[in-house]
């Protein structure tokens, strides 16, 4: 991966670190630490990558401030305080110079003439931006992608190719939203009917999408039947989640791949939601829950920072204790039979 030659003296005041070896070195590459070769960057924030630290080629190495060197080492090092965050951080800085080479519209691309495009947007081939649509300076929309009736993008968003984005719906700035993911569909809304026929509620609201929030591929996220569906700021979703009609997510919550959150349902700040959890509809989940994968949640979640587990899901802690003692129930039963054994020659001795 390319991204121009820069020395460690650079590099360092980018990442606010502190060098120990050659500062003048230069690379001009990422790499894993395990396989980086010369002339490379790479990182180190995983103890369990620790015995690569000393096989590996890189040529300039970042870790994190407090970690005790077992041997030398022929790279030069960047301390930092967070290895992670430090590496995201030039990751994130090469991804924006590449996005900004992109500007103009190509062809063939349709956009309406009541559209108001502002100064340094992309547009790509066999993209449609329908009519009263408003998209943002900076703001890059890849080929294929489709942008609904009225609908309105900030600054510096990134639509990947195939996103749909439905009528009405409102996107923020610095929003990512990946390849294939459905915006402002309908809501799943079906009244049955007394002859077992189901009558179609029409979805008339939208979805509200607030700045810096990034969205993996094929995730969909469904309009509310009346009023907003808020992804509210700072919110990661990854791929191939469900959001339904007239769901709020709360400020900087993280939903991992394959999660479904029913309708109606609450989700507060920092929430954490593991992969193929399910919540289902009309509850309310408190701030700085965490909800294990696979879980399923049915009643509401009122206390703030809780772990919950299992189906239906309850306390972390609680599903430990369950757990150890189902481990010893062949012990139990083997001992109660003992016991039974016990008391029926008791009961016959007397």
């Amino acid at each position: 991966m390319y991204f121009m030659q820069f020395s460690a003296s650079q590099i360092a005041q980018l990442i606010h670190g502190s060098i120990e070896g050659d500062a003048d070195i230069t690379v001009d590459s990422f790499g894993k630490i395990e396989e980086a070769k010369s002339g490379q960057l790479a990182f180190l924030a995983n103890p369990k990558y620790e015995e690569y630290l000393y096989t590996t080629q890189a040529s300039i190495i970042i870790i994190n401030q407090q970690l005790v060197l077992k041997q030398a080492l022929t790279a030069t090092i960047i301390r930092v305080s967070d290895a992670y965050t430090a590496f995201a951080t030039l990751l994130d800085m090469y991804q924006q110079v590449q996005n900004q080479q992109l500007s103009g519209i190509q062809e063939p691309s349709i956009i309406h003439s009541s559209a108001v495009i502002d100064e340094n947007v992309f547009i790509g081939a066999f993209a449609f931006v329908s009519e009263d649509v408003k998209i943002g300076k900076g703001t890059k929309i890849y080929p294929g992608s489709f942008v609904g009736k009225n609908v309105k993008i900030g600054e510096n968003s990134i639509i990947h190719p195939g996103v749909k984005i439905y009528h009405n719906c409102i996107i923020g700035s610095n929003v990512v939203i990946h390849a294939g993911t459905v915006i402002g569909s309908d809501g799943f809304g079906f009244a049955p009917q007394q002859d077992g026929t189901y009558k179609k509620v029409p979805q008339i609201g939208n979805v509200v999408i607030e700045d810096h929030v990034e969205i993996g591929a094929n995730t969909t996220i469904d309009r509310a039947t009346i009023g907003s569906t808020f992804i509210r700021m700072g919110v990661k979703l990854d791929n191939l989640v469900q959001i339904a009609h007239n769901v709020e997510v709360g400020e900087n919550t993280v939903i991992a791949a394959q999660a479904g959150i029913s309708g109606s349902t609450k989700i507060g700040k920092n929430v954490m939601i593991g992969g193929q959890a399910g919540i289902a509809g009309h509850l309310q989940i408190a701030d700085g829950t965490k909800i294990n994968g696979q879980s399923g949640v049915v009643k509401t979640i009122s206390k703030t920072n809780t772990t919950v587990t299992g189906y239906p899901a309850n306390d972390f802690r609680a599903y430990l204790r369950s757990q150890a003692v189902v481990k010893n129930l062949p012990e139990l039963e083997k001992r109660i039979i003992e016991l039974e054994a016990i008391i029926k020659k008791l009961h016959k001795d007397t």
